[in-house]
């Protein structure tokens, strides 16, 4: 059993940074991907980014090069995303998901942490 919680989120101005974290607990994560997802309001959920637990692979979204960044600490057993340059369009509630390998589809993840809100006004 693996157990995930996201931190992090909260209300900023357009232009403004966050960075959310999710802390992995109940096993090991060798070999594992670790992704980050958001859904807005009335949307689906997309993928954001992933990082592999212990190779630092890391796959982003289009819309997310140049602006997020994922990284880990190992020692801390701790996943991260930088988020620069915020935009309206980034509202959504932002969930942390671990897989067994590196994917981009929601439905290859075996666990979800509850999510935690992003609300950027413009």
């Amino acid at each position: 059993q693996v157990q995930l919680v996201e931190s992090g989120g909260g209300s900023v101005q357009a232009g403004a940074s966050l960075r959310l974290s999710c802390v992995a607990s109940g096993r090991t994560f060798s070999g594992y991907g670790m992704g980050w997802f958001r859904q807005g309001a009335g949307k689906e959920r997309e993928f954001v980014a992933v990082i592999s637990w212990s190779g630092g692979r890391i796959y982003y979204a289009d819309f997310a090069k140049g602006r997020f960044t994922i990284s880990r600490d190992d020692a801390k057993n701790t996943v991260f995303l930088q988020m620069n340059s915020l935009k309206p369009e980034d509202t959504a509630v932002y969930y942390c998901a671990a897989a067994d390998g590196l994917y981009v589809a929601s439905v290859k993840y075996d666990y979800w942490g509850q999510g935690t809100q992003v609300t950027v006004s413009s």
